[in-house]
């Protein structure tokens, strides 16, 4: 479904990203761990089209998007969301999702329709209760399922997940874990950025460990979270005691 060859990036004499290839099969959730400064939100940037890359490609269900601008490659069904939550604050939950399922995607021009779906959005998140409160209103774990809501309100065939479980509690972990799940289930592919090990392995079938822009390794879960290379480069050793 989607592919990156040979992708570089450098931000003056930083390479942020070295040669970084990999694949994502239609149907899976693919893991991307590392290190703080390891490439792992640079390349979403360079997959939705944020970031152009240096040199190399970025090709999406056989067409190559490289250089595309954010909204074409969102209306192409790739949609993501963003470690720093920002809704608009002054609008209500349900016009911060009809804003992605009206601009974001090639969803219904008819705002009727496009208010069902984001209603439907909503409830899949958990958050149909404050579909008529202010965004600016809700805690920072509610703008989390909102920013969900509002990438899927584009009706995307990939979805990149940028670190959406940061500051959840461990008792909301498994119910964020269900919630990827269901997304995969209704047919969205997931790309998911995470520092939350528990969250990977419930999640993910296979995980990407990227280290100074290069890929380290690359493989089922089992094998990953038990690499020498993957616990000195970012586990560290608190997880092999664990």
């Amino acid at each position: 479904m989607l592919e990156l060859v040979d992708v570089d990036k450098t931000f003056g004499g930083l390479r942020a990203l070295d040669g970084l290839s990999f694949t994502v099969k239609p149907g899976e959730i693919l893991g991307m761990i590392g290190p703080n400064g390891s490439g792992k939100s640079t390349a979403f940037n360079v997959i939705t089209g944020t970031l152009r890359c240096d040199s190399g490609a970025v090709v999406f269900e056989d067409e190559e998007i490289t250089g595309l601008r954010p909204h074409s490659i969102s209306h192409k069904g790739i949609a993501r969301t963003f470690q720093v939550v920002k809704p608009f604050p002054q609008l209500s939950g349900l016009e911060n999702v009809l804003v992605g399922g009206l601009f974001g995607g090639p969803g219904s021009s008819r705002s009727d329709e496009a208010n069902v779906w984001a209603r439907e959005v909503l409830d899949r998140v958990g958050l149909a209760d404050k579909a008529e409160a202010k965004a600016g209103s809700f805690t920072i774990v509610e703008r989390k399922w909102l920013e969900v809501a509002r990438a899927l309100a584009t009706r995307p065939r990939l979805l990149l997940l940028d670190e959406f479980m940061a500051g959840l509690s461990p008792q909301e972990i498994p119910n964020a874990v269900e919630l990827v799940r269901s997304i995969r289930e209704s047919g969205v592919t997931i790309i998911l950025v995470e520092h939350v090990v528990k969250a990977i392995t419930g999640a993910c079938d296979r995980v990407i460990v990227l280290d100074a822009g290069r890929k380290l390794a690359e493989g089922p879960v089992s094998d990953i979270v038990n690499d020498p290379r993957v616990i000195e480069a970012y586990l560290g050793s608190r997880h092999v005691e664990g």
